[in-house]
Parts: structure tokens; C-alpha cells; sequence
């Protein structure tokens, strides 16, 4: 009997690893009856271990708290890892789509700070990226914007992910400009 309580606790210290929690939106909706209305509540939050990894779920209830609950349960399940650059940007520019929902994000330089709207913000937050430039286009439902720009980070590939799949080294993947020109010096024999 002594080992049950001891296990309970080990298993609710690895399921909770601090994850923090934003409330992106939360709707009202209404179903007619015969006897008048009935009033039920969905709600949109994002999770996010503020390190890398962050995911989103929808939860419906017939109050506020219990349709929160659902839709944090949700987003711990669906949670995603997106590689940054320096812990603080990404790597590259993106673009996301989902339905008519388009966004683009862009990397920014050290200070600049999230510049972003409503819900692709509370994204950024929960992933932990500091510096971001990004520009919602298309549709303002908070439901198309989350997905649009988890669709988009989603496709953000790392330097190491690009000379892995191409079977590279890091540094022959991150060679900048003057690496040609020192190529062709060398073809040449100067």
C-alpha cells in the first residue's frame, strides 16, 4: 500500500515538466431549445515549455474553466519541437498557411523583440522565441492563425537538419559568400 502513493507522485512529476499555458480565445455559443437557450463555451489555448516546444488545443464545455482544462489537456498531447536559432530567433524566414489563414515570420536581429499580432504572439511566447518579425494576411480567426503559424514553424528546418538529410557536414552547409570566390581562385591555380 506504501508504493502506490510514491508512484502516483514520480508519474505527476514527469507529466508536468513546467509548461506554460496562454489563453488565445474563448467563444461563447448558444443552442436554441424549447425551452429557451443553452450557452456552452469553447476556448483556444496554446502550451509551450518556453524552450522549443509548443503545441494547441480546443476544448468545448458548458463552463469557462472545464472547457480551459480540455483544451490545455489538448495542447500538452499535440506539443511539436521547432529548432532556434540561438534559442532566441529562428533560423530562417517561413511562411504558413492553413485555410485562408496566411502568415509569414521572419528572423530578426538581437533586441528586436516579438513583433507580432494577438495569437501568433501568445505562439511565440509559449516557444520562447525573443526576437521575431511576423505578419498575419488573410483571416483573423484566432483558429487559422495558430494552425497557419504552427503549419509554418513546422517547416523551419535547422542547419544540422539540412546536412543531415544531405548527408553534409554543418560547416560545408553554412559556407558564406567568399566561399566561391575561393573555389574558383583555387580552380584557377591563383
Amino acid at each position: 500500500m506504501a508504493k502506490e502513493p510514491n508512484n502516483r507522485g514520480r508519474r505527476e512529476r514527469e507529466e508536468a515538466p513546467e509548461f506554460a499555458d496562454r489563453l488565445v480565445s474563448i467563444n461563447r455559443v448558444s443552442k436554441t431549445v424549447k425551452g429557451g437557450k443553452r450557452f456552452g463555451f469553447a476556448a483556444l489555448v496554446v502550451v509551450g515549455d518556453q524552450k522549443g516546444r509548443v503545441g494547441f488545443g480546443k476544448g468545448k464545455a458548458k463552463e469557462v474553466p472545464e472547457a480551459i482544462r480540455k483544451a490545455t489537456e489538448q495542447a500538452k498531447r499535440s506539443m511539436v519541437r521547432i529548432p532556434l536559432r540561438e534559442g532566441r530567433t529562428l533560423h530562417h524566414d517561413i511562411e504558413g498557411r492553413h485555410g485562408a489563414g496566411k502568415v509569414i515570420m521572419r528572423t530578426a536581429p538581437t533586441g528586436t523583440g516579438i513583433i507580432a499580432g494577438g495569437p501568433m504572439r501568445a505562439v511565440f511566447e509559449m516557444l520562447g522565441v525573443q526576437d521575431v518579425v511576423a505578419k498575419s494576411i488573410g483571416s483573423q480567426n484566432p483558429y487559422n492563425m495558430v494552425r497557419a503559424t504552427i503549419d509554418g514553424l513546422s517547416k523551419e528546418a535547422s542547419p544540422r537538419m539540412v546536412a543531415q538529410r544531405r548527408g553534409k557536414k554543418v560547416a560545408e552547409i553554412l559556407r558564406r559568400d567568399n566561399a566561391p570566390a575561393a573555389e574558383a581562385a583555387e580552380a584557377t591555380g591563383a
